[in-house]
């Protein structure tokens, strides 16, 4: 964490207790004054999504200095690079759930992988096409029910199962089993196959993208692009780069939070390394289109992802954990209301994605909604003084868990029974306890430290206010007894 930082957010709290209690108001007052006066053109949106990309690998975070993300950097020079952005859920479908419909994984009927998305919940490309949008897809989808046959996922996602993407369609529910780093198939909207090999899975989706951009609008659009890199391929349990490229990243820079960890990055950080190159160029491919096809000025263009990966060093997968390596993911915003360099420190999570999105485009949100639009932090001192820096995690699959993130820390809950088989427990125990400002890279577990168990309990009732706050009920959190 820089000393930039650091000393914005020990300006920020002497006010935190003051602010939480106006921020509503404030907020809101903003939020309607944006809406009052929505842009006479509508902007058109493009969602670019990289399945599992740590947001330390994006070199405008200032973390890593083998990354090469060039494309990525000057997105971020152009716009808004959100710091702190998190995941409210750590694993794929979960995750996306909650991105497209602004509330929690419990909420959504996708509390984990392989469920269906809940029809009746109003979502980002519905409510974008009520207002105008057409509503386009391309890649990875991961909300459709599970079929066993195919690894638990379908090929063909049906109209019905799409979230309201009803316009181009080209997509797999998931990519990691129809799908090769260089063949397999994805689905057009009438769900005829379209097939590719012998070209690299990011570049032929960054075609179909293309295809896209270059054919005449009508109608303003939101293009939600879903690319699986840098994720791993799932029958070969590792990521695979482009051809050749992991032996440019042979002895890169490892992560500090990896480093000290028995996993899987000593093999596997050259590939993903590679991944996100290829992710990079893809961006810059893009950008290149819209200005050729004079999109570029009246386009919002949002590069995030759904996760991290922490590539087994906390549990025996690559994400599903509360660490900064599975909930930090890179946000950048450029376009019509996110013009000018700026970072933005501020926690925000997945939830408050598409409430954002529709205020920066003139669109009223559902009042079902959970998220709060963080437009009015972009370019506005007095929203960042009054916004509340608390985003709740929810854990499915390696636990059933709950975490509170602040600018200070993180405290996670778990059902120690091992039980994964419910979507929430009656009864958490104290699990996990980071400090953020002393130990960034979360190696020092502090539950169970008498000298912490004042802030413990503080934090434990602030995260009982928001389970109750996100539809659950208010569970019994049993104290740490031991240092884990």
């Amino acid at each position: 964490m820089s000393d930039h930082v650091q000393s914005r957010r020990s300006f920020f709290k002497g006010t935190m207790a003051a602010a939480m209690t106006t921020a509503v108001p404030a907020v809101e007052a903003q939020r309607k004054s944006v809406l009052s006066s929505a842009p006479a053109k509508k902007p058109n949106i493009i969602v670019y999504l990289a399945d599992q990309f740590r947001w330390d690998f994006v070199g405008a975070n200032g973390r890593n200095g083998s990354t090469h993300t060039p494309n990525i950097d000057a997105l971020a020079a152009r716009g808004k690079n959100f710091t702190h952005a998190v995941t409210n859920q750590p694993v794929c479908a979960p995750a996306r759930s909650v991105l497209f419909t602004s509330r929690y994984a419990t909420e959504t009927g996708v509390w984990h992988n392989g469920l269906a998305l809940d029809k009746s919940l109003p979502t980002l490309a519905g409510e974008l096409r009520k207002a105008g949008y057409t509503s386009n897809y391309i890649g990875k989808w991961h909300l459709a029910l599970g079929n066993p046959k195919l690894g638990g996922d379908p090929g063909p996602v049906k109209a019905e199962d799409r979230g309201g993407f009803l316009d181009l369609w080209e997509g797999a529910n998931a990519l990691e089993h129809t799908t090769h780093p260089y063949e397999g198939t994805i689905w057009d909207q009438n769900n005829q196959p379209i097939s590719f090999k012998d070209e690299y899975r990011v570049d032929f989706l960054t075609d179909r993208a293309e295809r896209f951009l270059r054919q005449k609008q009508e109608k303003p659009f939101f293009l939600f692009i879903s690319q699986l890199e840098p994720h791993q391929q799932n029958d070969l349990q590792r990521p695979v780069a482009p051809k050749g490229a992991a032996t440019r990243f042979v002895n890169s820079t490892v992560p500090e939070d990896l480093r000290a960890l028995p996993g899987t990055w000593q093999d596997q950080l050259p590939d993903y390394y590679g991944c996100i190159e290829a992710i990079d160029s893809s961006v810059g491919r893009l950008r290149r289109v819209l200005e050729e096809e004079h999109l570029a000025d009246n386009t919002i263009f949002v590069f995030i992802s759904d996760h991290g990966c922490h590539f087994m060093t906390r549990n025996q997968e690559y994400k599903r954990s509360t660490h900064n390596s599975s909930i930090r993911v890179p946000l950048i915003i450029d376009g019509p209301g996110f013009q000018g360099t700026q970072q933005i420190p501020e926690l925000v999570g997945l939830i408050d994605v598409a409430p954002t999105l529709l205020e920066a485009a003139g669109v009223q949100a559902p009042t079902s909604w959970k998220g709060r639009s963080f437009f009015p932090l972009v370019n506005d001192f007095e929203a960042r003084q009054h916004w509340n820096n608390q985003q709740l995690i929810q854990i499915s699959e390696s636990m059933t868990g709950r975490a509170i993130r602040t600018p200070d820390w993180t405290y996670c809950v778990a059902d120690l029974s091992g039980d994964t088989k419910e979507a929430a427990a009656k009864t958490y125990h104290e699990y996990q306890f980071y400090d953020q400002r002393a130990d960034p890279h979360e190696l020092v577990n502090l539950a169970g430290r008498k000298e912490y168990r004042a802030k413990a309990e503080e934090l434990r009732e602030q995260l009982k206010r928001l389970l109750v706050a996100a539809g659950e009920s208010e569970p019994e959190i049993v104290p740490a007894k031991l240092y884990p």
